[in-house]
């Protein structure tokens, strides 16, 4: 799941991104919205990507409208 390589679908990551070099953030950012398309299932991804969220609760809701606006 951690595809560092990919690319981001949301202006709210591709903005995140642009504001950190770090590839542990990096990663955490990509992880965050492939999970939010509902990509993950397992409950370690889902235990990352609550403690994510929690961190970082702005983000989450902009990607969730994102993703939610583009259906």
């Amino acid at each position: 799941m951690d595809r560092i390589d990919r690319r981001p679908v949301t202006r709210a990551v591709i903005t995140a991104l642009n504001k950190t070099h770090d590839p542990r953030a990096r990663a955490d950012l990509l992880f965050l919205e492939e999970f939010q398309q509902g990509r993950a299932g397992t409950v370690g991804a889902s235990l990352r990507a609550i403690q994510i969220r929690r961190a970082n609760p702005g983000l989450a809701a902009a990607i969730d409208q994102e993703l939610k606006s583009a259906l």
